[in-house]
């Protein structure tokens, strides 16, 4: 957030830069974080030949720098573009944007409260940052489980309850997904009825809030059953339930079954 960023960045540090200009010996570029200028060097570009600065960067691109040197006195910052790694590169931006996304969701309590945005972060930014390590973080668990989060490590209830609402609203919790196949049969006259029933009770097993179960059919006998959940150990608890319970079920009709995993 802009409101407590060092003013300069660290030699190591990844940034987000715009590209403002371009030159023959290197590209200008504004530390969006920072609010400062730093030049990015023809020979910090790519680690081949660069033939042409503009096949590498262009004006208004966005991109992750490394910061090489810090002249804080001259107001001058030296960056990198080819030795920052790909990984380095996707973990900056999604990181960045998480930042983003938090610095915009205190902004909505302070607007919503009507205190200053400097409060929300004071009261409840900087608690959450040294709980989580990071306040999206806090926030995005504040969507799965509620103000509680927030109040048991001292944010104010009225700034707890709004971060709720405003979270809940907001982030979208990203599911894993996990599936396989129910193979069901039942030979007597309602046998197709009681195949249902059985699957119903299967797609009817309750798991943490925000998971789901869905069985499809595929052709009968075999029908795909597909839970998702917010991580892999609940989405595996309620596959495990919601098949026992179709397997127990058909066996109690009379009928036979079978489950595998599909990867």
């Amino acid at each position: 957030m802009a409101f407590r960023k060092p003013e300069w960045p660290d030699v190591g540090d990844l940034v987000i830069a715009t590209v403002v200009r371009i030159t023959d010996y290197g590209a200008y570029v504004e530390l969006d974080e920072y609010g400062k200028e730093g030049l990015l060097h023809v020979s910090e570009v790519s680690s081949s030949w660069v033939r042409n600065i503009r096949n590498f960067v262009r004006e208004g691109q966005k991109v992750v720098l490394k910061v090489l040197r810090v002249d804080a006195e001259k107001r001058h910052v030296d960056l990198s573009l080819r030795r920052v790694t790909k990984r380095e590169k996707r973990e900056k931006i999604l990181f960045w944007k998480k930042d983003r996304k938090a610095d915009s969701l205190l902004r909505n309590a302070s607007e919503k409260l009507n205190i200053p945005l400097e409060e929300v972060y004071e009261k409840a930014g900087t608690l959450i940052k040294k709980e989580f390590g990071e306040i999206y973080e806090g926030l995005e668990k504040t969507a799965k489980e509620g103000a509680d989060v927030l109040l048991k490590i001292g944010v104010p209830e009225d700034i707890a309850v709004t971060l709720e609402e405003i979270a809940k609203e907001k982030i979208r919790i990203p599911l894993v997904e996990i599936k396989g196949i129910l193979e069901l049969q039942c030979t007597k006259p309602n046998g197709a009825s009681l195949i249902k029933e059985a699957l119903l009770s299967a797609q009817k097993i309750k798991g943490p809030q925000g998971t789901k179960v869905h069985i499809y059919v595929v052709a009968p006998p075999r029908y795909r059953i597909v839970v998702s959940a917010e991580d892999y150990t609940k989405a595996e608890s309620v596959l495990k339930k919601s098949t026992e319970t179709a397997l127990k079920n058909i066996a109690k009709f009379g009928g036979q079954g079978a489950f595998r995993r599909e990867k």
